[in-house]
């Protein structure tokens, strides 16, 4: 049954309170195709633009929001409630004293949206303490995230836009492909799903085109692969990227296709071409790719100063070509792509861009031994392609394989834990933990993923039972408790107190059977990190 409009803030709540509670992806598609089936125009444009990142309010800052509860509310409480519950939207949702007397009606999204754009900035405080008036605490906690751009509920906008092409019995790759031209709240695009209208006409604007995706390969599946039928490239440790350029300018957009131009503008200004390519964004020393830590120092941003751009300069290592100007190349095989680019790359020569490189090889033992001295060349490990292979969306089995190198390991101790967000806000699931030098413990890392669900029970509980200090939301444990931490390499870093920063670390194990003493010191960090062949920054 379509919900009123005026109801749409509720029913939002309500979806967001779902979402986080659903740990499926399939239960959150489902929720996400209940949420466009109930929802009127605007409201359900503005549900799926708020979820999928791409609504662009005039966002009240946590610290406006902070001060309107303190003075609402017992200081103290305040303090011990936030202490406890550790997330600040949830806690002003919670405490927010019921109002004396009638209030309005709760307001629909599309109020909020509206309000807020028309509004100054000093008619925003007043703007939300009336709304948190009209609402319950679930709708409170809604309008919060929604203000403070805080939603996290495990629906990604890649996420959202495949329950819109399921709800709509359509390929996700025709949603991406109109998406990019459509603005919030997507009227258009609605009536297009729905038969009621045109498809959207992106009118030669630059969009996104889903990205082909590889599957992990294992030892005993490398094994048995026809080394005529593939191609091989280095896995080099970027971000793989969409290169967009066009009559209608050019786009550079990451794998989940966010628009991410505003942070490489040095990229979308050498994409004089008419041409969508796919490739590695890297940030290049001379022929060398630099470590991935480097490439962090540009990445979310909203804007990138000249200094930033001079200091860690980036370029594209160009793996495919999917449109030669108005060509459609997706329906040819791997290497007939590839010969294509390689023509196109010879004639246009773009700035800040250079092939990928295919590695000859005559035996899958001759490939093995490659993957092997990947580590100490900064690589991940290798990119294995069908020659006969087509560019399909998503992660299609045998067609494209990763076969990354094997993780290190150390062994550390836990010094810090702080809760996570979205269904682990009541976890203490994000760990800092540390190496020994010189007989004291130092961080080298935090990890929030590699555990079970059984595991982050155990590791909540026994965070409670022994904590020695409190710091807001993080707890400082007895330093007692030994991690096997798997991560993929090691770099020195003149930012941390151990001169050193892991990539991707994760937890392996919990070592209850090592002692603290047996921890791994500094030195074996950096005999990694010379393995790794990583600089000093």
């Amino acid at each position: 049954m379509p919900v009123a409009a005026g109801m749409s803030l509720p029913a939002f709540a309500e979806l967001l309170e779902r979402l986080l509670f659903t740990p499926g992806r399939a239960g959150k598609l489902a929720l996400l195709r209940g949420w466009f089936d109930s929802q009127p125009d605007p409201e359900r444009g503005i549900g799926l633009a708020a979820l999928s990142g791409e609504l662009r309010l005039r966002t009240a800052k946590p610290a406006l929001l902070r001060e309107m509860a303190a003075a609402r509310t017992d200081p103290t409480l305040f303090a011990l409630s936030y202490d406890y519950v550790g997330d600040l939207a949830e806690t002003i949702a919670l405490l927010w004293p019921e109002p004396e007397g009638l209030t309005g009606p709760p307001p629909a999204l599309s109020q909020v949206v509206g309000a807020l754009e028309a509004a100054s900035r000093a008619d925003i405080p007043g703007l939300i303490a009336g709304w948190l008036d009209a609402l319950d605490a679930g709708g409170r906690l809604a309008l919060i995230k929604l203000v403070t751009g805080g939603l996290r509920v495990g629906a990604s906008g890649r996420l959202a836009r495949l329950a819109l092409a399921e709800w709509a019995g359509v390929e996700v790759g025709a949603v991406e492909e109109v998406w990019h031209g459509v603005a919030p709240p997507y009227e258009p695009l609605f009536l297009w799903l729905e038969g009621r209208g045109p498809r959207p006409d992106p009118a030669g604007a630059p969009v996104f085109r889903p990205l082909m995706l590889a599957h992990p390969l294992e030892e005993r599946e490398a094994a048995a692969l026809d080394p005529a039928e593939w191609c091989a490239e280095w896995k080099w440790d970027g971000i793989r990227v969409q290169i967009t350029g066009g009559p209608g300018g050019a786009r550079l957009w990451s794998r989940a296709g966010e628009d991410i131009s505003a942070a490489f503008p040095e990229i979308v200004a050498a994409a004089r071409f008419h041409a969508v390519l796919d490739g590695e964004l890297v940030v290049l020393r001379g022929a060398e790719v630099a470590p991935f830590s480097d490439l962090q120092q540009r990445l979310n941003r909203k804007s990138v100063t000249a200094r930033l751009q001079r200091d860690f300069p980036v370029a594209v290592r160009l793996y495919d070509m999917l449109f030669d100007g108005a060509e459609d190349l997706r329906g040819l095989p791997f290497a007939a792509r590839r010969a294509r680019l390689e023509a196109w790359f010879a004639r246009s020569r773009p700035a800040r861009m250079d092939l990928s490189p295919l590695i000859p090889f005559e035996s899958m033992q001759e490939l093995a031994r490659l993957r092997a001295q990947a580590r100490a060349a900064a690589i991940e490990g290798l990119m294995l392609k069908r020659r006969d292979s087509p560019y399909l969306a998503g992660r299609v089995k045998g067609l494209w394989w990763k076969w990354k190198r094997d993780p290190l390991t150390l062994d550390c101790v836990l010094m810090y834990a702080q809760r996570g967000h979205g269904k682990r806000s009541s976890f203490y699931s994000d760990y800092t933990f540390g190496v020994w030098k010189e007989g004291e413990l130092v961080p080298v890392g935090k990890a929030y993923s590699g555990y079970t669900d059984e595991e982050l029970a155990w590791l909540d509980r026994w965070i409670r039972e022994h904590t020695v200090a409190r710091f807001g939301p993080v707890r400082e444990v007895e330093k007692t408790l030994v991690l096997e931490v798997a991560f993929d390499a090691a770099q020195r870093s003149r930012r941390h107190k151990s001169g050193f920063a892991l990539r991707f670390p994760r937890i392996a194990r919990i070592r209850r059977d090592k002692p603290a003493a047996e921890a791994d010191g500094v030195e074996a960090v950096a005999a990694l990190a010379a393995e790794s062949g990583a600089a000093p920054r």
